[in-house]
């Protein structure tokens, strides 16, 4: 207990210190942290996954952010397999308001990502299929400024793989894994909290 109260404190004194911006938020650079929960096999409720991740940020300009990511995403297919995601990408957010002193912030988004997707059968883990691919994603988001430093953002964004569509069913007691080559553009909708860090402006 002794040590969550350090560690609040600590935290609750780096968010209060402010920012020296050299000339605007051009070259603002962030550390954080999210969650994150995604419904695979085209936007299916009942196969959703929720995972965690890191990201930082590079400022361009006042109304023109980068986000830089990391993502682990854990999910059930049925009662019969799970799922694995790995992303790691970018996204280019666009401010469409000039004030910069705001509470909150709404954004929109645009990026590339690539994917490792792993589906191993529950019963027997050397049933599995695995597949490499690229994504796109877009989607829109906000942020709250908590203080000059610190905000909490939250986002939606749909990503669609460039690449085969992977999936799982299940026969008798047989699991078997699919892979169509070119059949759709997989996609899932994804929604993310997190809190970031300005740790400073870089030029």
């Amino acid at each position: 207990m002794k040590l969550l109260f350090v560690v609040i404190l600590f935290a609750g004194s780096l968010a209060a210190q402010p920012l020296n911006l050299k000339n605007n938020y051009g070259g603002v650079f962030s550390l954080g942290v999210r969650t994150t929960l995604s419904t695979f096999n085209h936007g299916q409720f009942n196969n959703t996954g929720t995972g965690v991740g890191g990201q930082f940020r590079i400022q361009f300009a006042d109304r023109v952010n980068s986000d830089w990511f990391f993502d682990y995403l854990t999910g059930d297919i049925e009662d019969y397999a799970s799922r694995t995601d790995y992303h790691i990408g970018w996204s280019v957010l666009f401010y469409p308001t000039k004030k910069t002193d705001v509470i909150a912030r709404p954004y929109v988004l645009a990026g590339h990502c690539f994917d490792y997707t792993l589906l191993v059968d529950n019963s027997n883990k050397n049933n599995y299929m695995e597949r490499w691919s690229s994504a796109v994603q877009g989607g829109a988001g906000v942020h709250f400024n908590l203080s000059q430093r610190l905000d909490l953002s939250v986002a939606s964004q749909y990503m669609i793989h460039l690449g085969n569509h992977v999936d799982a069913h299940k026969h008798g007691d047989a699991v078997e894994f699919h892979s169509e080559k070119g059949a759709s553009l997989e996609g899932h909708l994804l929604f993310h909290v997190g809190i970031n860090y300005k740790i400073a402006d870089l030029w």
